[in-house]
């Protein structure tokens, strides 16, 4: 079943590539809760994280035509997400609400406070290791693709999740003994 899947989202994206309308519209449909969760990460609001979607998904529909492997279409979305998003935070600076933070379910073993813990300690590393670990750890991407979206060679990515995840065990470990 899932190769059939497979086989219908590969379809869909060609359609698209040749300009099928309605083909992108199915595919934004099936990627458009991806796109928000990954705006919000970098824009920690919804009306900013909103705003960010919708540049996405008029950018990629008026340049889904470059893009050349079809299976690469979700890291390619994600590509122009993220550049978007850079470019959307060197205009602007951000103070996130507490009670702005979405908390998924999926991780139900966490608690909200460890989880806006680890938001905290995110957004405390730099930029260049703070992308590969959000694409890593938050959206399942793997080196490869990761390389892809940063334009980064796969050993760079691998040294950047490495030295990210250090120091957010140095930012959550510091947290915990000068909290009182």
């Amino acid at each position: 079943m899932r190769e059939n899947q497979n086989k219908e989202h590969l379809h869909l994206v060609r359609q698209a590539v040749r300009g099928n309308p309605e083909a992108y519209g199915r595919l934004i449909s099936e990627y458009q809760e991806y796109l928000y969760k990954m705006a919000f990460l970098y824009m920690r609001n919804q009306e900013d994280a909103l705003d960010l979607v919708g540049s996405v998904v008029l950018k990629g529909y008026q340049n889904i035509h470059r893009l050349k492997n079809p299976e690469w279409f979700k890291t390619w979305l994600t590509r122009i997400l993220i550049n978007l998003a850079v470019d959307e935070k060197k205009k602007t600076l951000y103070c996130v609400d507490i009670s702005e933070v979405q908390i998924s379910g999926k991780n139900s073993g966490v608690s909200v406070e460890e989880k806006c813990d680890l938001e905290a300690a995110l957004r405390k590393i730099p930029d260049k290791y703070q992308v590969p670990v959000v694409l890593k750890y938050f959206s399942g991407l793997s080196v490869k693709e990761i390389a892809y979206v940063t334009g980064n060679p796969e050993g760079t990515v691998k040294a950047c999740l490495s030295r990210g995840r250090s120091e957010l065990k140095k930012i959550l470990k510091e947290d915990y003994f000068y909290a009182d």
